[in-house]
Formats: structure tokens, C-alpha cells, sequence
């Protein structure tokens, strides 16, 4: 193939904070897949693949764009989780786990180079390097260097499924971990059925700098009165606390040990529409495991974009998140399932954010990449003027973008 030269050694190569490992293993490796008829079967049928996944993409974007202009509640959540919970980045993102996430972020984006590197080999386009990228020693995927010169000159249905081929393997990764996914829900039966509804809300998360962190509320504390009033769901503590604001009330609840606990608390005279007020996420104290999961596996039939919440996020309502998975057994995994589902749900939730993020028509992503060849193919004899196209769409896309991450804080109302 012409491209053996370096590439049977291991070299380092730093670009701060960043350790770019390059070895022969991954080059190796797509020599073999590339030469078999899968892989040429492969690079044909996803061809024409790059529209459907932005169209998908696009039209998630422009979807939570609506719901943010028109549902004032929408942006209220949404300021409540922070604009960190739209990074992938686990530790950064305070709903991403660490273990889980940081697999399933490796793996996708090793899955996502890896299509690169395959197809662009079927073609006998030239691999200059791949290898491992790490962050302070720890590995957090995977780099494909296609030959830029090569790839320029390459036809644009050729060029198209090597682009294509990231995005669609994260997205057939994805596909696959949610048929999983149900697979594994399928064999959960609830362990009892006889459950005591007690009163009060269980606190699942608290916010940095909230009312609820002043007050010493802590994450898996039961809230059961507040200004005397028994809470009896999620909708009671809203609607009580509301009551009372620019009072000071007293909130009663049991902390994770069962130890009780009164707080005199002052209740703010002003809270925005849909905005909490102690800061907190909560659930029902015994949601019903047969409901739970029955309404998680109607979920996958009727509207598989619901499960992209992620369980640490609706812990009382996913089956195996921390908070409901000891109402279950598994009739396959038995109490081991918890382990399997949340690492099929990150693997799912990963790949398909990466997979739909990277076919967006933005500069140097692989939809950007793209469109900018595709866009230059068609106004090749037409005026020059068009062809400040593909920056065009590149800042309207991007536009569009930052204005779906920014809009509940430039409109708080």
C-alpha cells in the first residue's frame, strides 16, 4: 500500500495538556478489516448516510430551541442543571459518572476514529498515524490522521463515506447498546410488590451554592413537612414552599441516616417562573418498581429520544439508577444487571450525542468537512461569490448552536 514507512514504532508526542501516543496497532488493524468484503459493503452503503444523521441532528437542536423560547419552565430546568451538563466530560458534567463515562467516552471516540481510518483505508487513501490520546496520563480516546493532500483529491462520493463512517459507527454503537439496553430491562422483575407509600420526597441531588446546601439538606435526606404541612410527592414540596415565600418556615426531614431533622428556614420573596427554590432534585419516596418499569420499557417503542435522561439525572424513574435498581431482579444477570444497564445507557448516550454532534454542517467537523466539499462540487462553474458558502452555513449552524446552550440565560423569563 506505500505507507509503511515509521510506523512499526511506538512514539510520543506532546502537545500540552494533551500526550498524543502513536503506534502501528490501529494501522495494522484497519489494513486487515479494510480488505475484507464487510468493510467495502460498508463504505458504499453509508454513502449517502451524512444528510440523515443531520437532518436528525438538526432537528433535535431546533426542537429544544422552540421548547426553550416558548416554555418558560424549560429554561428554568435547564439553568438548574448548568450549562456543564452539556459537556462530555466526565467530573466536569455533574451528571456524568466517572467510571461509566469514561468508558463509554473512550470507547466512542475510538469507535468514531476507527470508522475514519477503515473506509479511508478501502479507498487506499494514505493513514499517516494513529494512536492514543491522553490527558495528564489518563487515555480519553483515539486519533486517525488521514493524509489531508490525499483526501482533498479524493471524488466526492469516496470522500463522503469516509466522513460519514465516524458518525454512522457511533451511531450503529448506539443503536445497538439501546436494543441491549432493552434486552436487559426485559428481564427485570420488581422484587416485591407490596409497597408502603410513605410520606415525603427523597432529595436525589442537591445544587452547588443552594438554599438546600445552606440548610445542611443532603443528597438521599426525606423531606416530609414543610411549615407543617406533610409532603406527600414531588408536586406537594413546590406547591408548599410557593405558599410561603418571604417567610421563614420550618422544613422537617430525615437525613440518609434516619436521624431527624428540623431547619428554620427563610423562604426567598421572589422565585422565577419554574425555577426551584431549594435548589434540589427529588423523587418520590417509594415510587412504584412495577410502574417505574413499566413506563421505562413502554419508553423504547414510543419515544427512544426520552431515554437520553440520563438515570442519575430521573433516578426515580429508571429501573436500574442507584436509587430504584434494589426493587429488581434480573432473571438473566440477576443483581449484577445495574452494572450492565447503566454501562449500555452511557454507551448509548455518548455515541449517539457524539454521532449526531460531529455530522453537524460546522467547519472542521466531519459534517462540516462535508458539506464544504459537497457545496464546492456543485458551484464550481457558478458565480464566485458562492463561495463563501460553506462559512455561511458553518455560522448559522453554529449560531443556532450557542444560541439552544445560551438562551436560558440570555432569557430568564
Amino acid at each position: 500500500m506505500g505507507q509503511q514507512e515509521n510506523k512499526n514504532r511506538v512514539r510520543a508526542e506532546v502537545k500540552f495538556p494533551l500526550i498524543l501516543v502513536h503506534t502501528p496497532f490501529g494501522l495494522n488493524f484497519f489494513e486487515k478489516v479494510a480488505n475484507t468484503k464487510a468493510a467495502r459493503v460498508y463504505a458504499k452503503f453509508n454513502i449517502y448516510l451524512m444528510p440523515i444523521i443531520t437532518a436528525l441532528a438538526v432537528f433535535l437542536i431546533v426542537g429544544s430551541l422552540i421548547a426553550l423560547f416558548s416554555n418558560a419552565t424549560v429554561r428554568a430546568g435547564v439553568r438548574e442543571v448548568g450549562p456543564q451538563s452539556n459537556l462530555l466530560i466526565p467530573g466536569l458534567n455533574p451528571y456524568l459518572p466517572w467510571t461509566y463515562g469514561w468508558i463509554a467516552l473512550v470507547l466512542t471516540i475510538i469507535i468514531h476514529e476507527a470508522g475514519h481510518g477503515i473506509v479511508a483505508r478501502v479507498y487506499n487513501i494514505k493513514i499517516e498515524s494513529t494512536g492514543i490520546v491522553l490527558i495528564l496520563g489518563f487515555p480519553i480516546g483515539a486519533f486517525v490522521n488521514i493524509a489531508q493532500e490525499e483526501l482533498s483529491r479524493t471524488p466526492l462520493k469516496q470522500k463522503s463515506a469516509i466522513l460519514t463512517a465516524g458518525p454512522l459507527n457511533n451511531m450503529v454503537i448506539a443503536v445497538v447498546s439501546l436494543v441491549a439496553l432493552f434486552f436487559i430491562t426485559s428481564t427485570l422483575t420488581p422484587i416485591s410488590t407490596n409497597i408502603i407509600h410513605q410520606s415525603g420526597v427523597v432529595v436525589v441531588g442537591v445544587g452547588d451554592h443552594t438554599l438546600a446546601g445552606s440548610i445542611g439538606l443532603s443528597k438521599g435526606s426525606v423531606i416530609e413537612t414543610v411549615a407543617g404541612q406533610k409532603v406527600h410527592g414531588t408536586d406537594d414540596l413546590g406547591k408548599f414552599l410557593r405558599s410561603n415565600l418571604g417567610k421563614t418556615v420550618n422544613i422537617a426531614w430525615k437525613d440518609k441516616a434516619g436521624h431527624q431533622i428540623i431547619r428554620s428556614v427563610p423562604i426567598p420573596q421572589f422565585v422565577e417562573a419554574g425555577r426551584g427554590i431549594l435548589g434540589i432534585t427529588i423523587t418520590d419516596v417509594a415510587p412504584d418498581p412495577t410502574q417505574v418499569l413499566s413506563r421505562y420499557k413502554n419508553a423504547f417503542g414510543s419515544n427512544p429520544i426520552a431515554l437520553l435522561l440520563p438515570p442519575t439525572m430521573a433516578q426515580g424513574s429508571v429501573p436500574y439508577s442507584d436509587l430504584m435498581a434494589h426493587e429488581y431482579h434480573s432473571n438473566v444477570l440477576g443483581s449484577a444487571f445495574p452494572l450492565v444497564a447503566n454501562m449500555l445507557f452511557w454507551l448509548w448516550f455518548i455515541n449517539f450525542n457524539v454521532g449526531i454532534f460531529n455530522a453537524l454542517p460546522i467547519g472542521p467537523l466531519d459534517g462540516g468537512q462535508f458539506y464544504k466539499s459537497l457545496i464546492e462540487n456543485r458551484i464550481r462553474s457558478r458565480p464566485s461569490t458562492l463561495k463563501n458558502a460553506p462559512t455561511l452555513v458553518t455560522l448559522v449552524m453554529t449560531a443556532i448552536v450557542v444560541m439552544a446552550v445560551l438562551l436560558p440565560w440570555l432569557w430568564p423569563h
